[in-house]
């Protein structure tokens, strides 16, 4: 099993689709490109408003839609009631989500991706693609 780097600059991805960029969508894309969690809207407002404080809330669920409509980032729902969000990778991976704590793992692993293969040409598919998240408590955590 593989853990994933996920440093994906989404600044330049605006700039292959033909977004227009602006100072504050560069900011926006900057802070979700950095980010090592899957932030909510909140908190991505929470960390572009640290570096200019002239965004607004409402500029960044525009940017987070135009971002996703652009398709170069996804949406997730973790169960927490709050849609979170990552560039949209390169390659698939899966989540790990710590049902406790929020925090989410991502990890590829080939063995699951062939049985997830397997199991579709059983039942008379082709795999085209697929999204699985896990959930789960720590195994190892103290309380």
């Amino acid at each position: 099993m593989v853990s994933m780097p996920r440093k994906i600059d989404l600044e330049a991805l605006c700039q292959e689709k033909g977004l227009r960029i602006t100072e504050q969508r560069r900011v926006i894309a900057r802070v979700l490109s950095e980010a090592d969690d899957h932030p909510d809207v909140e908190k991505v407002y929470e960390r572009a408003s640290a570096i200019d404080p002239g965004i607004s809330i409402a500029t960044v669920y525009r940017t987070v839609r135009l971002f996703e409509e652009a398709g170069i980032l996804d949406r997730h729902d973790f169960g927490d009631g709050r849609a979170r969000y990552e560039p949209s990778p390169e390659a698939h991976h899966d989540h790990l989500i710590d049902v406790e704590t929020g925090k989410v793992i991502e990890f590829v692993d080939p063995e699951l991706e062939l049985l997830q293969k397997q199991i579709a040409e059983r039942l008379g598919f082709r795999l085209v693609d697929h999204r699985m998240e896990l959930y789960g408590v720590s195994l190892t955590r103290k309380d």
